[in-house]
């Protein structure tokens, strides 16, 4: 037996050797892939789609392809946004004085306005409206509710421009420290506390103006509880404090639009002050004027309303 193995290797051949070992070693690696927890097992017996999870083939059903997930749509473009009802432009009007005006879009956040829109006023009463934002937000904050009468107090304040109550809601919300959070919590960049701390000379821009509308409009002035009220407010301004943007506008319009207007005769400067705000439904505008003082309130009430009609669109 010994000398027919030995014959037997004098008789192989080279290439007789290499087709054993090709053999073998495909019977190891056969061997491997059926041994379970073997890292060269096939996983293409238990997974199929899905690679996360195993399917059922026991019932036969055949795949159905329109059940595959389908990519998502493409977004349709945004939408074009509707013009505001003013266009930018250069203004040219035969106004005495100095006069300034800005509108910003409450959608985007752009602002339009006349090239001197970041030159400042003394606000006169306009300021009003964030003296009772103010309030009404910080009360809010301190988990207090105004009474009636202070209610009744705010509403003499928008909607009448009442000097005294004014006065007395801005000793109470810390006199120029409000206007200070009125700069940082509006993101003005342009206004100034007045240099003897009275509400009626803060220094406002016309651009800051717009802000301000913006930050009584979204909120942050007056807070979420009384923004709606405020905004109600400002729009049933009566008597001699309705002058201005609004009346540019048609008078089905107009009841729509939230103002608080700013009026005052400066005998130091010897000029009169007149500033506008105004809060549509997608826009805000503010507009400033000044003149010599000797022309009367009227004046400069009736160029607010000339510069707005100036800016608007001719009707379609």
């Amino acid at each position: 037996m010994a000398a027919n193995r030995r014959a037997a290797r004098r008789n192989a051949t080279p290439l007789t050797l290499v087709a054993v070992a090709t053999i073998l070693i495909g019977l190891v690696l056969v061997s491997l892939r059926l041994l379970p927890g073997s890292p060269l097992a096939s996983a293409a017996a238990s997974h199929w789609g899905d690679p996360s999870a195993p399917v059922d083939r026991s019932t036969g059903t055949p795949t159905n392809r329109s059940s595959r997930p389908t990519a998502a749509p493409s977004p349709s473009p945004t939408e074009e946004l509707e013009p505001l009802p003013f266009q930018a432009q250069e203004l040219n009007l035969d106004i005495k004085g100095w006069y300034s005006w800005s509108v910003l879009d409450t959608r985007t956040g752009k602002i339009i306005g006349s090239k001197n829109m970041g030159e400042t006023s003394t606000t006169a009463s306009l300021i009003k409206s964030w003296v009772v934002a103010d309030y009404l937000r910080r009360a809010d904050e301190a988990g207090q509710t105004p009474s009636d009468a202070k209610l009744a107090d705010a509403t003499k304040i928008i909607r009448d421009s009442g000097n005294t109550r004014a006065e007395q809601f801005y000793n109470g919300v810390g006199r120029a420290a409000s206007i200070k959070r009125l700069i940082s919590i509006c993101k003005l960049t342009d206004s100034s506390v007045a240099a003897d701390g009275g509400w009626s000379r803060t220094n406002l821009s016309p651009r800051d103006t717009a802000r301000l509308g913006a930050c009584i409009s979204d909120g942050r002035a007056a807070g979420p509880k009384w923004t709606k009220w405020l905004l109600n407010e400002m729009r049933l301004v009566r008597g001699a404090g309705d002058f201005g943007i609004r009346k540019a506008f048609p008078a089905a319009e107009q009841k729509n639009i939230a103002i608080k207007n700013g009026w005052i005769d400066r005998t130091k400067e010897q000029e009169m002050h007149i500033n506008c705000l105004a809060i549509g439904d997608n826009w805000t505008m503010g507009v400033m004027v000044r003149y010599p003082i000797d022309m009367g309130y009227e004046y400069g009430m009736e160029n607010c309303q000339k510069i707005t009609e100036a800016l608007l669109r001719p009707a379609n």
